[in-house]
């Protein structure tokens, strides 16, 4: 995408260029496979334009971070939200993810994996990993109170959900991309809900 030498004028459009092609690069390659080199390059702007809208490479990996989470919770908010209350949307959330996993260019969640590549030793990116994780559980906690009677302790089912989800990341990108771990985490989702105990 050579683009550099006649950058457009208009900072935010370059902004977004470079974090687009930085997430692409990171998602595909790991943060630290990436330089500030190959992202100038492949989002065709130059490495003043880079440093000058985010500084450094660690704070362009926390934009990014910050970016895709938004992206990730909106999109799971937004394409389960018609799902029937209870049970349903719940699981439906499990379903949306068994989709995503499918998909050809799947390589897990970009999130757990730049907490994973960093080591947990950036303060910052395991902090906004954290937050990600804590997103999921809210929701997940939000469409468990919808249940009839609600569980007794939505925060712990929320949580344990939210293990199963991980684990499905996890285990779908290491099986490039087979969805049949989003299913087989949405049975056993169902069972956790199942046998939950009630209010």
């Amino acid at each position: 995408m050579p683009v550099a030498k006649g950058e457009p004028l208009d900072p935010a459009a370059t902004r977004a260029r470079i974090l687009d092609a930085a997430t692409r690069l990171f998602y595909a390659r790991g943060v630290h496979a990436v330089g500030v080199n190959d992202i100038a390059a492949e989002a065709g702007a130059s490495k003043l334009s880079l440093y000058r809208n985010f500084g450094s490479k660690q704070r362009l990996v926390a934009a990014m971070l910050v970016e895709r989470s938004e992206r990730v919770h909106a999109w799971l908010r937004r394409e389960t939200a018609d799902a029937p209350a209870g049970e349903e949307r719940v699981l439906a959330v499990f379903d949306l993810l068994a989709t995503w996993f499918g998909q050809a260019d799947y390589h897990g969640c970009v999130v757990v994996n730049t907490v994973t590549d960093t080591r947990a030793r950036d303060p910052e990116v395991t902090a906004l990993g954290r937050a990600h994780l804590d997103r999921y559980r809210e929701l997940l906690a939000e469409r468990l109170a919808e249940l009839d009677p609600p569980p007794a302790e939505p925060g712990r089912l929320a949580r344990q959900l939210l293990l199963l989800i991980e684990g499905a990341v996890t285990v779908a990108a290491i099986d490039s991309g087979d969805p049949a771990p989003g299913a087989d985490a949405r049975d056993a989702a169902r069972c956790l809900i199942r046998s939950a105990p009630r209010r």
